[in-house]
């Protein structure tokens, strides 16, 4: 409890921070809201003139962005400055960090929070609502505490690639992009059902990377359908579970890294 106070009063310091500049910060938040936006407006063009692609329509589509995009933005809100990790070590400032009496993990993931991030969540949040709202399915009280499971489930896996993703930099300080391949390219592939990618790119977003639980098998229990990939159904009921993993994987992989660090001296 104490590490979660820690980054709620540091992430505060950032945010007071940067309000000093309300007129930048709201002009950053819009643009970020703006993108997403065009993303958002990519994929209803896509589904509103295909009709149908792998077998999903128009909602269904929504469904599985809402639930990635809001995944995907939460974790770069909260976790997403630790891919700076790399640059951290090449100047030193790891070192520093080493040195305070406060995690380096944490310090990683506040350091220059910035609320601008809140810009992506919101049509992402409007997305998987609107989704959620068009579903024919009856909303049974399970159904209902299961949306906000399944989300806070994608954003653990998310922080938790990102911070596994990061320690290769404990490696080798230029790996970021590779990183970046791993989490930015597989939110913009998690966005959309991975029928349309097919059966080997669907396996290995499940049993390599598995991003599939962020989006694809949540929407495929929320939807109630069959997975037309073949896999087996309870997967659609693992997304805590494997959060649960990934997240003590994240960890050790971190501490691994931790030891294997040497100074950078002066």
């Amino acid at each position: 409890m104490s590490a979660v106070v820690t980054y709620v009063r540091l992430a505060w310091a950032w945010t007071r921070a940067l309000a000093q500049y309300p007129a930048s910060l709201a002009m950053l938040t819009a643009a970020q809201a703006v993108a997403t936006v065009g993303e958002l407006a990519a994929l209803v063009f896509l589904f509103g003139h295909a009709g149908r692609l792998g077998g999903f329509g128009l909602h269904e589509a929504l469904l599985v962005y809402g639930l990635a995009g809001l995944a995907f933005t939460l974790a770069d809100l909260l976790m997403g400055s630790v891919e700076r990790l790399g640059e951290h070590i090449r100047t030193g400032a790891f070192d520093v960090m080493l040195v305070r009496p406060v995690p380096a993990l944490l310090q990683m993931a506040v350091e220059e929070f910035s609320p601008r991030r809140l810009g992506k969540v919101v049509p992402c949040a409007a997305a998987l609502g609107w989704a959620l709202a068009a579903l024919p399915a009856e909303w049974t009280p399970l159904r209902v505490a299961a949306v906000p499971v399944l989300v806070a489930s994608g954003t653990v896996i998310c922080c938790s690639v990102w911070v596994i993703g990061a320690c290769l930099q404990f490696v080798a300080l230029d790996a970021r992009e590779a990183a970046n391949s791993v989490t930015y390219g597989g939110q913009a592939m998690a966005q959309y059902p991975l029928a349309v990618y097919g059966r080997e790119v669907a396996r290995a977003a499940t049993y390599v990377v598995p991003l599939a639980f962020v989006s694809w098998q949540p929407a495929l229990y929320l939807l109630e359908r069959p997975d037309p990939l073949g896999m087996p159904e309870w997967l659609r009921f693992a997304p805590p579970a494997v959060a649960v993993l990934l997240a003590l994987a994240a960890a050790a992989v971190w501490r691994a890294g931790l030891r294997r660090y040497r100074s950078t001296g002066s």
